[in-house]
């Protein structure tokens, strides 16, 4: 299964690396500069937020629309508020980022407060909970920033159903850089998005191996746009603007194709017009 899983595995390793060369810096970046650092990473955030969720549906409505339908475009924008809406309730209502705040809490007490010295950050609580607090923010933010987005989606599909790696090796190297300005901000929780990325796109390359063929191309580009809008939400947490529970948003990403189908099936040729 390596033509399944080599995209994954190669990305998992340079996160690790990465976030293990972010936290040998970390205790050495003054505070300021760690605020810099984070500022940045908030910026290319919102930037990569805007390239999924604008110039991706921009895409969408061109490839897969009709000029003849000039209502194509307000209908996908409908798909994607709607999946957002409905995965953002059903997050909250599973508790998606309430449980990962608690998940930091749990790892923090299990490795005896090294989370909290790893960070390094002079500005950073002292005390436990504020220390599982950044842990979570760290394995949150990280998790997200690595696993939403086209190259992600794109390029688990490609891996999954075709055994090609390429997009998700110039992923890995991305996320070998960026995952070690964020572990030096933020610490050890980056570090352990590792498991995230493992299980996350893992499952997608997996399933794309298995159903691939089933996923219309449209709702796959409707995924990366409400991907984007996660993207958005997580640029605001990092730079502070609004706390957002940006965990609870992750189901509307895989509800793009759920509701694709259900337009589908009561108005077939609505959306996949030609299909």
């Amino acid at each position: 299964m390596w033509s399944v899983f080599s995209g994954t595995i190669v990305n998992v390793a340079t996160v690790a690396v990465g976030s293990a060369v972010g936290l040998a810096l970390g205790p050495r970046v003054p505070d300021r500069f760690q605020r810099i650092i984070l500022i940045c990473l908030g910026l290319v955030t919102i930037t990569l937020g805007v390239d999924a969720a604008v110039i991706e549906m921009n895409k969408a409505v061109r490839q897969f629309g009709d000029p003849a339908v000039p209502t194509f475009g307000a209908r996908l924008a409908m798909v994607t508020v709607g999946s957002l809406i409905v995965g953002a309730l059903l997050g909250s209502m599973l508790r998606l980022h309430e449980r990962i705040d608690n998940l930091g809490t749990i790892i923090h007490a299990r490795l005896g407060g090294a989370v909290g010295d790893s960070t390094g950050g002079g500005d950073i609580p002292a005390d436990a909970a504020g220390s599982a607090a950044r842990f979570a923010e760290g394995f949150l933010s990280a998790s997200v920033i690595f696993c939403v987005g086209p190259l992600t989606m794109i390029g688990c599909l490609q891996n999954g159903a075709d055994g090609n790696p390429a997009l998700l090796y110039i992923k890995s190297c991305l996320d070998g850089f960026c995952s070690m300005a964020l572990a030096a901000s933020l610490g050890l929780g980056v570090a352990f998005s590792i498991v995230t990325v493992l299980v996350f796109q893992g499952g997608l390359a997996l399933a794309a191996y298995y159903v691939a063929a089933e996923i219309p191309e449209l709702s796959v580009s409707l995924m990366n746009v409400v991907g984007g809008y996660v993207l958005l939400a997580t640029s605001l947490m990092i730079l502070e603007i609004k706390r957002i529970p940006v965990a609870d948003l992750l189901p509307g990403i895989f509800l793009a194709p759920v509701f694709v189908w259900a337009v589908e099936r009561v108005a077939p040729g609505a959306l996949l017009i030609g299909g």
